[in-house]
């Protein structure tokens, strides 16, 4: 007798598909934990020698030893299966056992195999439908639900049918606890993973949704940005390290513009345009959206721009600044920030929130103006960056400060 609970094996006649000699044919069903599936078990009879209460052949049957044998013989391998499997800590599901008692070649869908594809296919569509940050973060994830399978199942890959709610909530706390990620950062990963379990849903590997009662909701932050004084601190200070210097003027370049890093390491002559007027604007498409970003660059823009223009390095591939990887630049903006006496974590999107907060709307640049800069869809988007500065405060109430 199998070891797990909730088995049942049951045999059964389809008096509605009755043969053409008239006979039934008896099949096969197997219900584990309310999962069930059901074949035929190669043997029919006339519909009046069945005996649905004793689940065989009636003794009046013709061949009725014959039959009921057979029928004993399939239920004690099928209980034999179940407790192989379930020795072996094998996910034991009506399916599994179905095809092991069948003989067909198992073809089970795993977790981490379903996420290769996704992130192989993925990688195929770099510049098509998805930006290479986006398929490197897929990349991430992959790694740490491989690294969470590892750490909680003991096991190098798990089939569909261990993903259930359960496997969510562990994993949510795996990232909070085991490798300290905060709230937003672990639902961007769980966000992330949960792409996956949508095409397994979509394909049918999967029939319930283990997110199905999960709700995501990221916690609003202040998002960090430099003040006029500490921009104007970094643009002063003296570094005589080149690739620190290169590093400060590429920040400080995306804090005139607002360029996100990704846009910024791609930004190319083809993007420059001189108006009529003698004025530079950058017309770019941004990688992350393919919104169009329309950027007027001024002077202190411009002037580096101007201090990297022909520098053979760029030149040969076609680029306007010198920029390292992501990983590199917030690690060395570390640097930069205790040597100028900035007391702020600040990252290259930090540049991007210096631009929106300080540069643009503390100088009356409207949100609509700022909106279109930053390549964004619509104005909600450009309201996350926008944070209500006490300059900002200060500089609007000065203006009704004489009314009363």
């Amino acid at each position: 007798m199998s070891g797990l609970e909730n088995v049942k094996i049951l045999f059964f006649i389809k008096r509605t598909k009755l043969l053409k000699n008239g006979e039934a044919p008896i099949f096969v069903r197997i219900t584990i934990n309310k999962e069930r599936t059901e074949f035929a078990a190669k043997k029919s009879l006339k519909p009046k020698y069945w005996s649905d209460a004793q689940q065989k052949a009636k003794k009046t049957a013709p061949e009725a030893e014959e039959i009921n044998e057979a029928l004993n013989r399939t239920k004690k391998r099928l209980l034999s299966i179940i407790d192989f499997l379930s020795y072996e800590e094998e996910p034991v599901t009506p399916r599994l056992v179905q095809e092991r008692f069948l003989g067909k070649k198992e073809q089970r869908r795993t977790i981490l195999k379903i996420f290769e594809e996704h992130n192989e296919n993925a990688k195929k569509l770099v510049g098509i439908d998805f930006a290479p940050g986006t398929v490197e973060r897929y990349e991430t994830s992959y790694k740490h639900t491989r690294d969470f399978i590892r750490w909680r199942y003991k096991r190098e890959d798990l089939a569909l049918d261990d993903l259930n709610q359960q496997f969510v909530k562990d994993y949510e706390l795996y990232f909070k606890t085991v490798r300290k990620c905060s709230h937003n950062s672990t639902t961007k990963y769980l966000k992330n993973f949960k792409k996956i379990v949508r095409i397994a849903l979509a394909n049918g590997w999967m029939k319930k949704d283990p997110f199905a009662t999960i709700k995501f909701k990221l916690q609003q932050i202040d998002a960090v940005y430099l003040t006029a004084e500490e921009l104007e601190a970094m643009r002063k200070k003296k570094l005589h390290i080149d690739r620190i210097d290169q590093i400060r003027d590429v920040f400080l370049f995306c804090c005139y513009t607002g360029l996100a890093f990704a846009d910024v390491k791609g930004l190319k002559a083809e993007n420059l345009e001189t108006d009529k007027d003698g004025f530079l604007w950058i017309h770019k498409k941004r990688q992350k959206s393919h919104q169009m970003s329309t950027i007027f660059v001024i002077d202190a823009a411009r002037r580096l721009l101007e201090k990297y223009k022909g520098k053979p390095e760029l030149q040969d591939k076609g680029l306007l600044l010198p920029v390292l990887s992501n990983q590199k630049m917030n690690s060395y903006l570390k640097e930069i920030a205790d040597l100028c006496g900035i007391n702020k974590k600040i990252t290259t999107h930090t540049a991007r929130h210096t631009f929106a907060t300080t540069v643009a709307l503390e100088n009356d640049m409207p949100l609509e103006v700022v909106s279109k800069t930053l390549g964004h869809s619509n104005i909600k988007m450009t309201q996350r960056y926008a944070r209500t500065t006490e300059n900002l405060i200060k500089k609007n109430m000065q203006k009704i400060a004489d009314m009363y």
